[in-house]
């Protein structure tokens, strides 16, 4: 591993991918007050236990019939939510007082739109990105997703369901201007290439 990528997996508090990993292996025993209270900490933990979820997941789901899935898609995604749990931007939050500056970092948006994701069946969500001007209130943002989708699923449907509640959230959750939800789907799995397909 070179320099560039060892400093990419090192968190803004100081933690590596690496460390919490191990940490989250161990069953995060014994604990770790420095993760345990890091919010930083504390959203990689929540990534990386999606990641492992999701291969755990895709490893059981017919395992008679499914391909196992290669190591270079687990790399891209770890290396997505490596780069994605760095806090980033400090988004804006209204507050009527405006002496008072309340901001939401981009790292949690990020995380927010993954939870989101999590609950759509049949779509895992590969990079996440708020594309424009998020640190002006009120400025114009778009969202635009990376997608795997199941095998055999309506995309349309899948899709429709994941932007309207991805655009709720953020609703909900933030005071993002956002314009649409844009997502591009990637992969699709769940299905094995059978002979004749060849």
């Amino acid at each position: 591993m070179n320099a560039s990528s060892d400093r990419a997996n090192i968190l803004d508090c100081g933690k590596s991918i690496e460390e919490l990993s191990l940490y989250l292996e161990s069953g995060r025993t014994p604990p770790d007050p420095a993760i345990d209270e890091c919010p930083e900490c504390l959203n990689a933990l929540d990534s990386l236990e999606r990641v492992s979820g999701l291969s755990r997941e895709l490893l059981e789901s017919d395992a008679a019939q499914l391909p196992e899935p290669s190591s270079t898609w687990v790399a891209g995604i770890m290396d997505i939510v490596s780069a994605e749990l760095r806090a980033g931007r400090e988004l804006p939050i209204r507050h009527p007082d405006p002496k008072v500056r309340i901001t939401v970092t981009e790292g949690a948006v990020r995380g927010l739109l993954r939870s989101v994701a999590d609950d759509v069946a049949g779509v895992y969500v590969g990079r996440t990105e708020i594309v424009g001007d998020a640190e002006t209130l009120g400025a114009p943002v778009a969202i635009a997703l990376t997608a795997s989708v199941a095998w055999g699923v309506d995309v349309g449907m899948v899709l429709d369901r994941l932007r309207r509640e991805t655009f709720d959230a953020l609703q909900r959750h933030t005071d993002l201007n956002v314009t649409g939800v844009d997502v591009t789907v990637e992969d699709v799995h769940g299905w094995e290439l059978r002979k004749d397909d060849r």
